[in-house]
This record gives C-alpha cells, structure tokens and sequence, in this order.
C-alpha cells in the first residue's frame, strides 16, 4: 500500500473522498490492461510512484518526464496515474492539465504565461499539497516558461513559504522519439524480444536528446521512454474500440483493420506503427460503417 503522511487539511480532504490512497497492484493492473507494448514505462512508473507515495517527507516534487513518438500511450499513462491517486480523476480539483499550443500560444506573451503560471501553482499547492501538475506538448513550451517553473521542482524545503516536497509534475511530449524508435528496431534487427529493452538502453541518449528542454537543471527525476508500437499493439487497440462501439470483439476482424488503416515502417517489414494508436478510434469507426 501507498503510505501517506499527511496533515489535518489533507486528512480531511481524504475523507472527502477527493484524494485516494492507493495501491501499487491498482497501478500495476490499470497499466497491464490498458497500457500496450510500454514494459518500460509501466515498471519505471510504477516504481517511481511506490517510491515517492511511500516516502512521508520527500526533499523534492516528483517529475517524471514522457518521451515517444505520437500514438504511444503517454496521455493515457498519466490519466492512469491521476485515476490512482484522485477519487475524480482528471476532474479533480487537484490536477491541472496544460497544453503548451493551447494555454501558451503567443511567444509575445510569455512572461504573462509564465507569471499567471507561477502564480497557478503557488496558489494551488498551498491549497493542496499533492497537487498534480501534467504539461503536454512539452516540445512546444518556450524556455521562459520552463525556467519559469524549474523552482518549483527543485530541491528545496520551502519557496516563498510554500513546500512543493509533496506535488508531481508531469511532462509529455514528442522529443527523444526518434532515438527511441531507432533503439527499438536496432534491437529488433539484432534478434532481441521487444521485452528484452530495458531502461539503461534508451535513458542516455534519451536523456541527451532532451537537454535542451531543461537546460543544465536536474529537476527531472525519470526520462521515461515510450516505445514505438508493434502491429500486435494496434490490434489491441482496435479490439478495445470495439468493445467501446459496443460490438463484440472479433480478432481477425482486428488484424484485417490494423494492416488496412494504420502506416508502418520500415516499408519492408511493416514492423512499427507511425502514429501509433492515435488515430485508430476514429479509422475503425470509418471502416465499420
């Protein structure tokens, strides 16, 4: 179990049923079924998470960085982390989901970003110290905005009055795609099982690949590699599609869809899907009609 230490304001908030505490085996479970052909993020996240619930006095917030090409699950892998540890879920009052293209658009704005930010999350911890912070589009947040908020993360006990020990911050984006895909078909061509990658194969140029993002700060606590999925992967998500249309799942119906609306490459081989499940819900809907 999750073990938290927390104060009179957060207990109540636990008996308000807006917290969860939960349990590594739910994490572990909503993963194994939803989460398909991402053995590394899964146990990495998992990990990471036990860790950091378990430990009543962190010196830092969690961050946990997602990297990978589109399509590859990373939304979904955070909506499973916010579904572990928030009774509503993304409707939580306690979370907080910022798309870099949407909520800062205008690079002539981005000290307003960046001060309506800071104030955000100031005032939110303080109200919650288990606030969750997520950031998708991470490739399109100017570095104004990032240092803007590198702070909050950092190792600190108190910034401007306000502890930060207790939030997760949670960064999604496409960087570091290309070298994780490259990594997975240069282990494919080498006779290795996709279950056979592991974390130390892709962190380091993983990690070199997002430098940029971050600069020279080591607020990020886990890059964490979404690999590229498999035409078995898409079949998977063409049955769960199924199962959310209402229909019954039918397997050879799956495999005939996944090899008519989704692009793979290498040309030759038709090994790895190039959007992943992205766009698999709205394809399969078209095919079935």
């Amino acid at each position: 179990m999750w073990k938290l230490s927390l104060k009179v304001k957060e207990n109540l908030l636990i008996r308000t049923g807006l917290i969860v505490i939960g349990n590594r085996a739910g994490l572990e479970a909503d993963l194994g079924r939803n989460l398909f052909g991402q053995h590394i993020a899964s146990d990495v996240i998992v990990k990471a998470l036990t860790g950091f619930m378990n430990n009543g006095n962190p010196k830092k917030p969690l961050v946990l960085s997602f990297h990978g090409t589109t399509g590859t699950g990373k939304n979904l892998a955070s909506q499973l982390i916010v579904k572990n540890i928030f009774e509503k879920g993304m409707d939580s009052p306690f979370v907080h989901f910022f798309n870099s293209v949407i909520n800062f658009p205008y690079a002539s704005q981005v000290e307003t970003y960046k001060s309506q930010l800071q104030h955000w999350i100031r005032g939110n911890v303080t109200n919650c110290a288990h606030s969750m912070f997520i950031f998708d589009e991470m490739d399109a947040m100017h570095p104004v905005i990032i240092d803007g908020i590198k702070p909050f993360m950092e190792h600190q006990y108190k910034l401007d009055g306000v502890s930060y020990q207790k939030a997760i911050f949670i960064f999604l984006g496409n960087a570091g795609g290309e070298i994780i895909t490259q990594t997975t078909l240069v282990s494919w061509k080498a006779g290795k099982k996709r279950e056979e990658l592991k974390l130390e194969d892709v962190e380091t140029a993983l990690s070199s690949s997002v430098f940029n993002y971050y600069g020279e700060s080591n607020v990020v606590d886990f890059f964490i590699p979404f690999l590229p999925l498999e035409r078995q992967h898409i079949v998977q998500c063409i049955m769960v599609e199924m199962v959310a249309m209402g229909l019954q799942p039918d397997h050879n119906k799956a495999c005939e869809m996944a090899d008519k609306i989704v692009v793979y490459i290498p040309d030759d081989e038709r090994r790895i899907s190039v959007s992943g499940c992205k766009r698999v819900a709205s394809r399969v809907r078209h095919f079935m009609q």
